[in-house]
């Protein structure tokens, strides 16, 4: 979601939403410093946590051992780009707070299919450096129990267990530190010795270009997918050739070669295919998922139809070559010099790979 919405839309939205809203957030568009827990959230947060499983990486002591402590509860996907560039921010405040009575606890709320498996979960916290509480929600059943709406979702529960503040979405992180701060403080924390500085992500994680980000989140499989331009359109659950388009207008996108379209997800059927979206920003990214087979699948990145030397993410080299090993959030592409409309071009070696979502920074 684009940066300029207003609060006051965003609150209504929420209000009106059905049980069950799933959405990722860009920045500073939730309710932040809100003196209550959001329409309809539970006024027992941490007995909800407390009897929440299973945890991938458990609470000191148990889940029990939450009471009487300050605790931020995060709302996160591993493949979400707005849950990424979020994680610098609460690794620091477990390193700076962690004995001063925070805990940080990560909800995971998945997205896709392959997020419900532990395994891999598992494995993205470890490459993620997610070193506090981590409970899998694959039923949603916390996430509707705090009446969350979107990822990253921010809960700050004081330690007498009731919830001082909250936000949707990503940006102000400033000020939640200072509440952490004032819950602490007011729990008879002495944090005279924990120096505030600032906070600044790197790689994937590094802050989005706000000012540039002129394309939003775009998905592939059909439930969610718009502004497709391959001639004869998408053509559902089945195995179909594609052909690219003449012309990409912005936020525009189109498929070659054989592709089956689901839901979710494109698979690419034939021995070769490519995924092209006109975009502007500094960052661009996709999710993929690997083969059936478990083997690598080379893909290579261009840039209006040349490689992307220095503009190359952290997935692919300076030739635009890269492998998908791991179903996650690939980095194609960071600027390094003027923003203004390209095209991206990823074209896949061989099938099995799946393409689930263009976002960008």
């Amino acid at each position: 979601m684009s940066k300029g919405r207003s609060i006051g839309f965003i609150a209504a939205a929420l209000v009106a939403a059905g049980a069950v809203t799933t959405v990722c957030f860009g920045d500073a568009l939730g309710i932040a410093r809100a003196q209550s827990a959001p329409f309809d959230a539970t006024s027992q947060p941490v007995e909800v946590l407390a009897s929440a499983k299973p945890w991938l990486a458990a609470v000191p002591g148990g889940p029990q051992g939450l009471r009487g402590k300050v605790v931020i509860v995060n709302f996160w996907t591993y493949s979400c780009i707005n849950s990424l560039r979020a994680l610098p921010y609460l690794r620091a405040w477990n390193e700076r707070y962690g004995d001063k009575g925070l805990v940080v606890v990560g909800v995971h709320a998945p997205e896709f299919a392959f997020e419900h498996d532990a395994a891999k979960v598992q494995l993205a916290a470890n490459e993620l450096k997610v070193g506090y509480p981590n409970l899998q929600d694959n039923e949603y059943a916390v996430w509707q129990r705090f009446a969350n709406q979107g990822w990253p979702g921010f809960y700050f529960i004081d330690a007498d267990g009731r919830v001082r503040g909250y936000r949707i979405g990503e940006g102000d992180y400033e000020s939640g530190e200072q509440l952490i701060r004032k819950l602490l403080t007011e729990a008879g924390r002495d944090l005279s010795d924990v120096r505030v500085s600032p906070i600044k992500g790197i790689g994937v994680e590094a802050e989005a270009d706000w000012t540039n980000l002129g394309s939003p989140e775009a998905y592939v499989g059909y439930d969610k997918a718009e502004h497709f331009r391959s001639p004869g359109g998408l053509r559902k659950d089945r195995s179909e050739s594609y052909a690219a388009a003449s012309d990409l207008d912005l936020n525009s996108w189109d498929l070659t070669g054989k592709w089956s379209v689901g839901r979710e997800f494109a698979t690419l059927d034939g021995a070769a295919g490519a995924i092209r979206f006109r975009f502007h920003a500094r960052d661009a990214h996709l999710v993929l998922g690997g083969a059936p087979d478990g083997r690598p699948v080379r893909f290579r990145v261009s840039i209006d139809g040349a490689a992307p030397g220095v503009n190359h993410g952290s997935d692919v080299d300076a030739a635009g070559w890269g492998e998908v090993r791991e179903d996650r959030l690939y980095q194609l592409v960071r600027q390094s010099g003027g923003i203004a409309d390209r095209t991206v071009t990823v074209e896949f070696s061989r099938p099995g790979v799946r393409a689930y979502v263009f976002t960008f920074g």
